[in-house]
């Protein structure tokens, strides 16, 4: 998995590259947890993530309730929005 952050002002962009489960969810966290401070919305594009696990399903929803909502999923493949369908976070986040 390959992770890249770009802030602007108070908006952080990570870019997920690969498969985000339980054995790469622990780098993504760390680098959440870094790039948090002064941070309002996040937006997580995931045009190359191949995968999501409930791990990382997780730590989406942690950042959703940590920004009151202001998280969006950008350029999701059809494997990965039908897990966000599957398991009803499709209601919970803008998924494009």
């Amino acid at each position: 998995m390959e992770i890249k952050l770009q802030k602007e002002n108070q908006k952080l962009t990570v870019t997920v590259c690969g498969r985000l489960n339980s054995s790469t969810v622990p780098e993504l966290e760390v680098l959440l947890k870094e790039n948090m401070e002064d941070t309002k919305e996040i937006v997580f594009d995931f045009h190359n993530l191949e995968y999501i696990s409930s791990a990382g399903l997780r730590v989406l929803l942690a950042s959703y309730k940590k920004l009151a909502g202001k998280v969006k999923i950008l350029g999701a493949n059809s494997t990965v929005t039908d897990i966000f369908k599957i398991t009803g976070m499709a209601a919970i986040f803008d998924v494009d």
